[in-house]
């Protein structure tokens, strides 16, 4: 890898983590529903999906789902499903919470997984963002998206994890209200049908 291109990247990169968005929100949207350990869990899973993705882009997979419509919609719509489901999942929770036990770590992970791969905007702009820091001459291409991949996902597990521990530290030291609880389920289930809107709207530009 080019030392400049790599010194070029890594301030973007953070700009870029730093920036609220979907993932930001999902995490967040964790640690209020099910405290700090699967907030860390979920962001663990949204930086798998996120190499997932790098990894699909740097073999040259993504593009089909860039410039394929049918494709690209298929897996919006799967995105949009599931983050409804969650969303009424969060809301039924304000009904009877007692019955309702806080997501373990590899239901976290794997939430949080299935959300960064079920949205193609992350491979779009994958496609967009990273090849210009990508020399073909010094090497494998794979391998250099899948460097800056790591990058970018250790940058996203740190700040989203970060959010979500806040955001779970704060909903367990609310955790004996049961007016709180009912509301953390109220703006839980809101982030994600929120997400889904987000998603649902998103236009293939």
């Amino acid at each position: 890898m080019d030392p400049l291109l790599l010194l070029a990247f890594v301030p973007a990169a953070l700009a870029l983590n730093l920036t609220p968005g979907a993932d930001m929100m999902f995490c967040l949207g964790q640690g209020l529903r099910s405290g700090p350990r699967a907030a860390v869990a979920a962001s663990a899973g949204v930086s798998a999906g996120a190499i997932v993705h790098m990894t699909l882009a740097g073999l040259g997979l993504g593009a089909i789902v860039a410039t394929v419509p049918y494709v690209f919609d298929v897996i919006r719509w799967i995105g949009v499903a599931y983050l409804l489901w969650l969303a009424l999942t969060a809301l039924r929770s304000t009904v009877r919470q007692s019955d309702v036990a806080p997501l373990g770590a590899f239901q976290a992970f794997r939430q949080g997984f299935l959300v960064n791969l079920s949205n193609p905007k992350v491979i779009l702009f994958v496609l967009a963002f990273v090849p210009q820091f990508v020399d073909p001459t010094r090497g494998s291409v794979l391998a250099q998206f899948l460097a800056y991949g790591l990058i970018i996902a250790f940058g996203g597990f740190v700040v989203n994890g970060l959010v979500g521990i806040f955001a779970g530290s704060l909903g367990r030291s609310m955790a004996s209200s049961s007016k709180f609880q009912r509301w953390i389920g109220y703006i839980t289930g809101g982030i994600f049908a929120g997400l889904a809107l987000r998603l649902a709207i998103l236009e293939r530009s």
